[in-house]
């Protein structure tokens, strides 16, 4: 097997001087004012995050003022993978992103694509996690968001949910990044989030995967996740929201394809 991905390193693997993020008034929590800096803002990279597996820069992003700290991931950086298509990754971070407003959940930061210093990437605006929350009790929890997570993850098919890849900044949200391994043909779940495996799914989840099934059937989220995604992999994505719906569980561990991503961490 080929290189696959690998965990988004924090903060503490950034380079001392680009450590800590320029102040500026841009939010996760303010999704039209931060894709406007994400995608009208000067990119300016400060170091790279080297323990990830595809080239990704950490960059201060400043537009009218408004200054604040992004991931940029080149699609030139990508290294190829056996199990999805050279050249694809980016699209796919954007697509989830595109999931996850959708189902109103916003467990993906703001991200676009777009332009950079070494031509079109992945943009998505940085979020410092609390460093005092222990991600290892957080991701076997009963904890609601991320529940929400393991639901968001059972609908982009992601193949690659790491403790790593959440981070919760500290007030109740949680977020996940590193989405460039989802929305396969194939039934490739793989996480470390299986403690709903088979049970019912809440009402709220049953309502956010309503969303995303009229969103697909003509709607709005149809026709964006058409310019990013195969025509086959919509249509995938379609049918897993529909079987959730159908049957009102979370789902189980593939058979065939590790359930669990290694390292999990």
């Amino acid at each position: 097997m080929t290189q696959s991905s690998r965990d988004r390193p924090t903060a503490a693997d950034v380079p001392p001087e680009a450590a800590a993020p320029p102040a500026g008034t841009a939010s996760p929590y303010d999704v039209e004012a931060a894709e406007r800096l994400l995608l009208g803002g000067r990119l300016e990279v400060e170091g790279r995050l080297v323990q990830a597996s595809n080239a990704t820069l950490y960059c201060a992003i400043e537009h009218e003022g408004v200054r604040a700290a992004c991931v940029y991931k080149p699609v030139a950086g990508e290294r190829p993978l056996w199990d999805f298509p050279d050249g694809t990754l980016a699209e796919r971070e954007v697509a989830a992103y595109a999931v996850s407003d959708v189902m109103g959940w916003r467990v993906v930061p703001p991200t676009v694509h777009r332009d950079g210093p070494y031509g079109p990437g992945m943009v998505q605006l940085w979020v410092e996690p609390d460093t005092g929350v222990d991600l290892v009790g957080l991701s076997r929890s009963d904890d609601e968001a991320i529940r929400r997570m393991a639901v968001f993850d059972a609908v982009v098919n992601n193949a690659d949910r790491k403790i790593g890849h959440l981070l919760p900044p500290g007030d109740g949200h949680v977020y996940g990044c590193d989405h460039g391994v989802c929305f396969s043909v194939d039934y490739k779940l793989r996480t470390v989030l299986w403690q709903w495996r088979g049970k019912p799914l809440s009402a709220e989840a049953l309502e956010a995967l309503g969303r995303v099934d009229a969103g697909l059937r003509g709607g709005p989220l149809a026709e964006r996740l058409a310019g990013l995604l195969t025509a086959e992999e919509v249509e995938a994505t379609r049918r897993r929201v529909e079987l959730m719906l159908k049957h009102r569980v979370h789902p189980y561990p593939p058979e065939d394809w590790p359930a669990i991503p290694w390292p999990p961490l």
